[in-house]
């Protein structure tokens, strides 16, 4: 879609408002909506935004950052190609934004283009990369008396996992939500009720990865709008309720040889070598390889809120350990069995330390990144792990060189001010931004309790 396909299909479907979105370094979802009237010129020119504002944290406070004083603009500045109508929203469109500078560049601080930048370097390797969020979320309503003044809706009554009694009890909403999701080209290949209270889960087909971050984005406002004309709240935090398992946003993605016909992904899967031990091509144990060496510091990119580490423990099917494995769903990296008759088409690789607390156009980029690092330095990953690694003894764990995840954000964040191949890929200011930013939220959220926590995560993202 370009900028007339746009003005043609927002006039069409008589659309009154238009968000440009864009997604901030805590993760949430911000918006200007402009009239349509407005749309033709701001399609081309943008919307201002001070650069002030990426300096704002979780709990919506400003943070001082040199170089991002209330003093100065930037502009937002949509893609055409994201042009979408919201089912929810009476009269209503959405695009999602770049970030750029007068001089029609990346200011420094633009997720999106810190994204673009990352797949530009795959496509000079060769690479093109195919990705999907794979998101858990709760179900909930307001309960003023539980803690974070939120209890699943289903509680305290609540239907096994994946059980049928579970499908119908949200056979109405989910069935809206998906023909939301698919209104918008987002194609939904998969809907369960999960393990906790009011859990659900939705895959959605796989995408070029700029356009899977922007499907990110879009599921998750389709989700929560929809919820909330059922009177419901939809939490994508990462454990919205203690007693509950948690919510990922596993990262599914393969490597392909060519440019991709639609998201039919390229000719060949780098990924895949039928005679290699599983499927494990020497270019996806490179890969694997890059991931685990930056693992402890990716974490503050992938699972960077306060509360991504009550849900990055040991035996939570969430990992804990730089552990890789073959369909082992404890280790930070699944290597998952492909599906009968199409083998290369279906072989991809999980990375389960992410949830949705993560701007997603920063947590694919750093994964991509990564993995990029393993390719170009041809490295080797050590064993994969066979079992759960907290079974698993320590000279298991030794020939695994499995080591444990930062527990907390700012162990996490430790490991990321450590890593100076990540935060050189970030750029200067995108790295200053994004370390002062979740220091603050860290700092913030260690000095209150569980309540505080609960409250200020369970809406955000």
């Amino acid at each position: 879609m370009d900028v007339q396909d746009a003005m043609d299909t927002a006039r069409s479907a008589r659309v009154k408002l238009v968000r440009f979105e864009y997604c901030d370094m805590s993760g949430v979802a911000r918006t200007k909506a402009i009239h349509l009237s407005q749309l033709e010129h701001k399609l081309v020119e943008g919307v201002s935004l001070t650069r002030a504002q990426m300096a704002i944290n979780l709990l919506e406070q400003l943070i001082h950052i040199d170089g991002m004083e209330p003093v100065g603009e930037i502009r937002l500045v949509p893609d055409p190609a994201t042009f979408t109508v919201l089912p929810w929203a009476p009269a209503t469109a959405s695009m999602l934004c770049d970030q750029l500078g007068h001089d029609r560049a990346d200011w420094g601080a633009c997720p999106r283009s810190y994204l673009k930048s990352v797949v530009d370097r795959a496509a000079r390797l060769g690479i093109r990369v195919q990705a999907a969020f794979e998101n858990e979320f709760y179900l909930a309503r307001e309960a003023p008396d539980s803690p974070g003044g939120f209890a699943p809706y289903d509680a305290p009554t609540h239907a096994p996992v994946y059980s049928a009694i579970g499908h119908d009890f949200t056979a109405a909403l989910m069935m809206e939500i998906t023909d939301a999701l698919n209104a918008q080209d987002l194609a939904v290949e998969q809907a369960i009720n999960e393990y906790g209270a009011g859990q659900q889960e939705i895959s959605i087909r796989h995408a070029d990865a700029l356009r899977a971050a922007d499907n990110q984005m879009k599921f998750r406002d389709t989700v929560r709008g929809v919820a909330l004309g059922h009177g419901l709240y939809a939490s994508f935090a990462p454990k919205p309720f203690a007693d509950q398992i948690g919510s990922g946003a596993h990262v599914h993605f393969s490597l392909w040889d060519a440019p991709a016909a639609g998201d039919g992904g390229g000719e060949r899967n780098l990924l895949y070598d039928p005679d290699a031990p599983g499927g494990l091509s020497r270019a996806g144990r490179h890969f694997i390889a890059g991931v685990i060496e930056h693992l402890p510091a990716l974490v503050a990119l992938t699972a960077p809120s306060f509360n991504s580490y009550s849900r990055l423990r040991p035996s939570s099917w969430a990992s804990a350990t730089t552990a890789w494995g073959f369909d082992n769903k404890e280790a930070a990296l699944r290597v998952c069995s492909p599906f009968y008759q199409r083998a290369e088409g279906s072989y991809n690789i999980e990375f389960k330390a992410a949830d949705a607390s993560a701007n997603p156009y920063l947590a694919l980029g750093a994964l991509i990144a990564c993995g990029l690092d393993g390719v170009e330095r041809s490295l080797e990953p050590a064993d994969p792990a066979g079992h759960d690694p907290a079974r698993m003894p320590a000279d298991e764990l030794a020939r695994g060189g499995i080591r444990p995840l930062p527990a907390s954000m700012s162990a996490a964040l430790d490991a990321l001010a450590a890593d100076e191949y990540l935060l050189d890929g970030l750029g200067d200011l995108r790295a200053r931004c994004y370390q002062a930013v979740r220091r603050s939220e860290a700092e913030a959220f260690a000095a209150a309790d569980k309540d505080f926590e609960i409250r200020h995560h369970f809406y955000r993202f």
